[in-house]
């Protein structure tokens, strides 16, 4: 996959058209190597809408998340 390729499909993605699945089936199997790839070009993942039947689970994970950014870089 040539640059051009994979920052059109991270565009894609960012842009919430195509999902991770669909990333990881056309060869971009890394999801670091995605947030890295989004930063290089100012873009962020997508974030998807707060409802349906896993939403506990989504806000648990993210305040996993924050707690562990916290610890690892204390303000």
């Amino acid at each position: 996959m040539t640059l051009d390729e994979k920052q059109a499909l991270l565009r894609q993605y960012a842009a919430g058209d195509i999902t991770w699945t669909s990333l990881r089936g056309r060869g971009i199997g890394n999801y670091r190597d995605v947030l890295a790839g989004l930063g290089a070009l100012g873009l962020r993942p997508p974030i998807a809408p707060m409802d349906g039947p896993n939403v506990d689970a989504r806000l648990r994970g993210r305040a996993m998340l924050r707690q562990a950014i916290e610890q690892a870089h204390p303000r």
